[in-house]
């Protein structure tokens, strides 16, 4: 699927180059799957790693650690790097993780590994601003929304396979070399599909140390950066709360689920996810500021239904996908904004609204392994609305570009 803008109002600008949005989409779909399967798994993990629960659930949260720490340091390359050798060197070094935590004989292990591969796996927030870059501020939206779907499906459809994969070969084990071997073969495809040099190449380089120092400046230039990382931060605190608990709340009585059913609650929340794409389409012609609310009040609505009849599977299918399509659609708006901030610094403020983001998702996962196990599904739920509610009031104002 390649992208051609055709808006006559682009007459007067340079042409944006052609996208290769299908290649971007599916890469970016593998890649944040390595984030998300092990969830469904945390209960299998425990019983084979003889430890609690509990314990388990720091698999997850060293997952978010690990991406906010790639994020940090690895996607501000690519303001400045050469594209196709550091997508080939992640590609590589996540495969290797992967094959590690398979071979784990213990959750020591396990974490560290997963630690490695998450930090490694941050391809999606490389593609995207590339991708947005060349689309143009005409097709930004709609782009950022198709690869953005691209990473919901790989989020949710990954809890799905890795169930069904440890449900029929008996291990958890073997959803991390099917993983090894899905993340290797992009190998053969994402490099070609990237251009060879960012879009700030021809300017001076920025040494890496300097531009990571200069990544808190961003925060003080941009009220919008502000605003989006903020809000970011809470919307996806509130979804890893639910998600990383909702694995532990399937297992117990009196639902009594195994891992494959807990993954299959991501299958039957596909058509939330497909839906999420409008959010691209809709920010380009309402803006961010309105597809931010709306999505966020699809969040808290979809936390009611999942409160108020936690042992009904149909009522947590309907609060899990509301969850998954208002998250989705905050992120597609917030990332869409602050994207328009300028190709030169793209990567670089994609940094920070990810990391913001994925620092409220470990945020979030700790809380549900800890809250869950103290308190219960009810806590859970009232925490990620709490959360929303940030969100909410984080996105409240008009934020101006600067």
């Amino acid at each position: 699927m390649t992208l051609h803008p055709s808006d006559p109002r682009t007459a007067q600008r340079p042409a944006p180059a052609p996208v290769n949005v299908l290649a971007f989409t599916v890469a970016g779909s593998v890649t944040v799957a390595n984030i998300y399967f092990p969830q469904p798994l945390l209960a299998a993990v425990a019983r084979g790693l003889a430890v609690s629960e509990r314990t388990a659930g720091l698999v997850a949260s060293a997952a978010q650690i690990g991406y906010a720490l790639g994020l940090l340091l690895l996607v501000p390359l690519a303001d400045t790097a050469r594209l196709r050798p550091l997508t080939r060197a992640l590609l590589l070094a996540t495969s290797a993780a992967l094959l590690v935590a398979a071979a784990a004989p213990n959750i020591v292990t396990l974490v560290l590994a997963t630690l490695a591969l998450s930090t490694t796996t941050v391809l999606p927030q490389i593609l995207t601003p590339v991708a947005a870059g060349l689309a143009g501020p005409e097709r930004r939206g709609r782009v950022v929304g198709v690869i953005g779907l691209g990473l919901t499906l790989g989020s949710t459809l990954s809890r799905t396979v890795s169930g069904a994969v440890s449900d029929a070969s008996g291990s958890w084990r073997t959803a991390y070399v099917v993983a090894a071997a899905a993340t290797a073969a992009l190998l053969w495809v994402l490099p070609r599909a990237l251009p060879e040099r960012p879009a700030s190449a021809g300017r001076p380089r920025v040494p890496y140390g300097r531009m990571l120092a200069g990544l808190p400046r961003l925060l003080g230039s941009y009220r919008v950066l502000r605003a989006a990382a903020l809000r970011g931060a809470c919307v996806f605190a509130a979804y890893s709360v639910f998600w990383a608990a909702l694995v532990f709340h399937l297992a117990a009585p009196p639902l009594g689920y195994g891992p494959g059913a807990a993954g299959l609650f991501g299958l039957l929340t596909v058509p939330a996810a497909l839906a999420s794409a409008y959010a691209g389409p809709l920010t380009d012609r309402y803006g961010a500021g309105p597809v931010g609310r709306w999505a966020l009040a699809c969040v808290w609505f979809g936390l009611a239904v999942a409160g108020l009849a936690p042992v009904s599977p149909v009522a947590l299918v309907v609060g899990a996908g509301l969850v998954v399509l208002g998250t989705s659609s905050c992120q597609v708006a917030n990332q869409s904004r602050v994207l328009g901030l300028g190709r030169e610094v793209a990567a670089r403020v994609n940094t920070v609204f990810m990391l913001a983001t994925f620092a409220g998702g470990a945020l979030g996962s700790l809380t549900a392994a800890w809250l869950y196990g103290a308190y219960g599904w009810t806590a859970v739920v009232l925490a990620a609305a709490g959360f929303t509610a940030l969100g909410l009031l984080a996105g409240a104002g008009r934020p101006r570009v600067a």
